[in-house]
C-alpha cells in the first residue's frame, strides 16, 4: 500500500485532516542515507504534494458517487479538507525515542534548533499546505525555537503546537504544560495548541490544564496508550487500549473543551471511523485528524 492510499483510507474513514509524511523526515536524515541536497529536498516537497493528490482523489470520488453515503465502513461526503504539513521534533530526527523524553542533552541550543528546522518548515510551506503541525513537542525549548522560526521567516500559513506528556501533568521532559502551552498562545502564528502521541487516560486532566493559558482552539489526538521501548524500538503492545475504548473517552474530551480530535500512534482508519461516529452525533462542526 503507498502513502496516498493511506491518506484516502483516513478520508474515506471521515477525516476533516490529514498529515503529510514528513514527521521524520529531514533533510539532514535524507542526505545521511546517500541522497543529495536536491532530492533530499525534494522528498519533503512530495511528502505534501502527496497529501494534496489524496485529498484531490477523494473529492473526485465523492463527485462521482450519487450521494453522500457512509456504509462498507467508507465515508463519502464532500467536505472541506485540510492538508497539515507534519514537523517532528529534532529527537524524531535522532530516532532514538528522545522526543518521548525531551532530554538533548547541553549540547542543544536555542538556535541549534532554529537551524535545523529553518529549511525543512521553509520547504514544506513552499508545498502548500493548509496548516504546519508541529508534533509531539518534548520540551520548552524546542517549543520557543518554533515560536521563534515562524516570525523570523513570517511564516503566513497557520499552525498547531502539540505536546506529549508521560505523567499527564508536565511534557516528557519534565518541563511545565502550562509554561510550553504559553509559548503557543503568545505567538499569532499558531491557531491551535494540544497534545498529541499521548495515552487517552491523560487527555482530560491535559486539556483542562491547556484552557487554563489559552484562548485558542485546543486539539487533541492521542496514542492509544502503548508504551514506545526507544531500545527494542517498539510499541508494548500490553499497555494499550482498544479502539471502542478509545472511541469511548471523546465525549468526554469534547466535553472538556476539545475542539479537534484525532488519533496518533497505533490508532487506525478504524479508530478515525468510530470518532466520526461519536462526533456526527454531537455537532457537524468539530473536525477530525
Amino acid at each position: 500500500m503507498n502513502i496516498c492510499n493511506v491518506h484516502l483510507d483516513y478520508l474515506e474513514a471521515g477525516a476533516d485532516i490529514i498529515s503529510s509524511a514528513s514527521y521524520q523526515a529531514t533533510i539532514q536524515g535524507f542526505m545521511a542515507k546517500g541522497f543529495s541536497r536536491e532530492e533530499s529536498e525534494s522528498l519533503l516537497k512530495r511528502s505534501v504534494e502527496i497529501a494534496r493528490e489524496a485529498r484531490d482523489m477523494y473529492h473526485k470520488r465523492c463527485s462521482e458517487s450519487a450521494c453522500d453515503s457512509i456504509g462498507d465502513d467508507r465515508v463519502l461526503k464532500h467536505r472541506p479538507i485540510l492538508v497539515a504539513a507534519s514537523v517532528g521534533s529534532y529527537g524524531a530526527y535522532l530516532a532514538d525515542g528522545s522526543e518521548y523524553s525531551g532530554n538533548y542533552g547541553n549540547a542543544i541550543t536555542l538556535e541549534t534548533l532554529k537551524d535545523f528546522h529553518r529549511r525543512r518548515v521553509q520547504l514544506l510551506v513552499e508545498s502548500g499546505p493548509d496548516l504546519i503541525a508541529f508534533e509531539t513537542i518534548p520540551n520548552k525549548i524546542e517549543a520557543q525555537a518554533y515560536a521563534e522560526l515562524l516570525e523570523e521567516e513570517d511564516i503566513k500559513v497557520p499552525a498547531w503546537f502539540s505536546f506529549n506528556s508521560k505523567d499527564g501533568v508536565n511534557v516528557v521532559s519534565g518541563d511545565s504544560l502550562l509554561e510550553c502551552a504559553s509559548i503557543a498562545e503568545s505567538c499569532k502564528r499558531v491557531v491551535s495548541v494540544g497534545i498529541n502521541c499521548t495515552p487517552p487516560r491523560f487527555i482530560n486532566e491535559l486539556i483542562l490544564a491547556i484552557k487554563k493559558v489559552t484562548t485558542k482552539p485546543i486539539l487533541v489526538y492521542p496514542n492509544s496508550g502503548e508504551f514506545y521501548d526507544a531500545d527494542r524500538k517498539e510499541w508494548v503492545q500490553n499497555t494499550g487500549v482498544s479502539d471502542d475504548d478509545f472511541v469511548s473517552y471523546v465525549n468526554k474530551w469534547c466535553e472538556a473543551g476539545a475542539s479537534l480530535v484525532g488519533g496518533c500512534c497505533r490508532t487506525t482508519p478504524y479508530t478515525i471511523k468510530g470518532i466520526y461516529r461519536v462526533l456526527s452525533s454531537r455537532s457537524p462542526d468539530v473536525p477530525l485528524r
